[in-house]
């Protein structure tokens, strides 16, 4: 059962130390976050392509490499926005100034207390949330502020659920976004076995976007991808 109040956030922690890596996924699954865990590199990269999260903590000394060559690569990937907190024992100066440089969103070295953690936490998510007034995509234009979308200026009448799913591709155009994800974001609760309500969204949404130039297609095991037509 969730405790906490973040439910449909997912965080992913790359940690190689067992104690403090079984410490932080308990504490956050009781603020309500959805937690995967990876304890190499190469186990971090299957789990950012099984679901994408809204927020990293990483390590930065893990046994298969170093976690800012798995930071640089990931910020000139498809999920470059994604924040990341740099949870590591390096403690210098020159270590943080480095880590900082490298694309890390902010820092902290351990030994930590847990409730600063979460205080960073929340403020990347945060910051990660917050959006331009107007976001365009060729013919598509998303208004932020009042939460409708346009095609070559005309209101395109969007539900909330559409609009918030439309939002999800246009960030992410070229994309395959599992279903999971997409109904957690949008419903802001897990999927259950019956995904008709998704379906039955995309398919309107699928229709008003019709001769945008953009158009929503399926691949089993893969999930949606926002795509030009």
């Amino acid at each position: 059962m969730t405790i906490g109040k973040n439910t449909g956030k997912r965080i992913l922690l790359v940690e190689d130390n067992e104690k403090i890596m079984q410490g932080n996924k308990r504490m956050l699954k009781w603020e309500g976050y959805t937690i995967d865990t990876a304890v190499t590199l190469a186990e971090a990269y299957i789990k950012l392509e099984l679901h994408r999260p809204d927020c990293i903590v990483l390590d930065i000394m893990l046994p298969d490499g170093s976690g800012l060559d798995f930071m640089k690569k990931l910020r000139e990937s498809t999920d470059a926005g994604i924040p990341i907190l740099l949870l590591t024992g390096l403690n210098a100066q020159e270590d943080i100034l480095q880590g900082l440089k490298s694309g890390g969103d902010d820092y902290l070295t351990k030994p930590y207390d847990f409730k600063i953690l979460l205080a960073r936490i929340e403020a990347l998510l945060r910051r990660s949330e917050r959006v331009p007034e107007r976001i365009t995509k060729g013919r598509l234009t998303l208004d932020m502020s009042a939460a409708i979308a346009f095609m070559d200026r005309v209101d395109l009448l969007l539900t909330k659920k559409e609009f918030a799913l439309l939002l999800i591709f246009v960030q992410n155009p070229e994309r395959f976004i599992d279903r999971e994800y997409l109904y957690e974001k949008v419903w802001k609760q897990p999927m259950t076995e019956d995904a008709n309500a998704l379906k039955s969204t995309i398919k309107r949404l699928r229709s008003k976007i019709e001769g945008s130039g953009w158009q929503i297609e399926w691949s089993r095991g893969e999930g949606y991808c926002f795509e030009k037509e």
